[in-house]
């Protein structure tokens, strides 16, 4: 073997070596470009802030007053111990319920009885401010999942021009929350 063989072999081997080593570490890099969205993604979808008709605190006005949530994967997500709060800290705690796979849920202020579409916080005064607000959604680890504001000249701020209607699933159909879910 000749002294040139040999070189060619181990200038070979080290620009081989070489780009092991660069390809491992341009690897996670790219992979960071292009990370995995968190797999919990529920967003609130729509915002009635401003309940149609006089705001008398009656049941009927405070339950046409509400905040929608929609699941965009294809997984159900558990919600017990999510939040969703106003500006001014009151927070309303979910409680055994799962929304189902593409679904929605609208969350009314006032009381009646949860079924899969629809969960009431069982209140007796207006929570969203009709001329300018924000209602933010957290996990059941306080973490910002996501946020909806409006403001006085009705503009709805977000990425979600479409404000439609779907439908939710509950784990426990049918059963009434009473007491204070939504504390102040």
């Amino acid at each position: 073997m000749s002294i040139s063989t040999v070189s060619a072999r181990r200038l070979a081997a080290a620009t081989l070596t070489a780009a092991a080593v660069i390809g491992s570490v341009a690897l996670p890099a790219s992979a960071a470009d292009h990370a995995r969205p968190d797999r919990t993604r529920v967003e609130i979808s729509s915002v009635q802030y401003d309940s149609p008709g006089r705001d008398n605190s009656s049941n009927r006005s405070l339950n046409n007053e509400w905040v929608e949530l929609t699941n965009t994967t294809r997984d159900s997500v558990n919600l017990d111990g999510w939040t969703l709060g106003d500006e001014d800290g009151r927070t309303y705690t979910f409680d055994h319920y799962r929304l189902a796979a593409r679904a929605t849920v609208r969350i009314h202020t006032g009381e009646g009885r949860d079924t899969r579409t629809d969960l009431f916080q069982d209140r007796r005064d207006h929570v969203w401010d009709n001329y300018s607000g924000t209602a933010t959604l957290r996990n059941d680890r306080g973490r910002f999942i996501d946020e909806a504001s409006w403001d006085s000249d009705r503009r709805f701020h977000g990425d979600r021009s479409d404000l439609g209607r779907h439908h939710g699933d509950r784990s426990d159909l049918g059963r009434h929350h009473h007491g204070d879910r939504f504390h102040d």
